[in-house]
């Protein structure tokens, strides 16, 4: 395995971003792509993508929120490459970007089953109570870096 961290800021890189959230969220959860790829996914918006030999298999989105606080969400890993941290990986990389352009504040939208594996990374809860995300239920939550 050959993994690599791309920046996905070029239409080509970004396909990788959506393969990987329709073959591991869409199909999975019966979420449309309407649901899926939102008013956010624009040519403009920032992706990490992980491929692995070239094929992509890890992702996530960068949103800014406000001049201080980003947003890192739609985090996807395809299911064949669970448990080998490339989740651990497109957080870590996506919070390195975010850092260089200067906001302070990350945000996660965190599913309930995965606020375990936010904890890990630094995040804490904003103190509100899990809500209603849509297709999942989810807690709000931050870290400062």
């Amino acid at each position: 395995m050959s993994f690599k961290i791309i920046r996905a800021t070029e239409l080509y890189q970004q396909t990788g971003a959506y393969y990987v959230r329709i073959q591991a969220m869409a199909r999975k959860y019966k979420i449309g792509l309407r649901e899926e790829f939102d008013e956010f996914d624009t040519p403009d918006t920032k992706y990490i993508v992980i491929t692995d030999d070239g094929f992509p298999v890890a992702t996530c989105r960068i949103l800014e929120r406000s001049a201080t606080t980003a947003e890192i969400g739609r985090v996807v890993v395809l299911e064949d490459y669970r448990g080998r941290g490339l989740g651990r990986l497109v957080i870590e990389s996506a919070e390195e970007w975010i850092k260089e352009l200067g906001f302070k504040t990350v945000v996660v939208e965190s599913r309930d089953e995965a606020i375990d594996f936010y904890h890990k990374l630094g995040y804490r809860s904003d103190g509100s109570s899990l809500h209603d995300g849509g297709t999942f239920i989810c807690q709000h939550m931050e870290k400062n870096i």
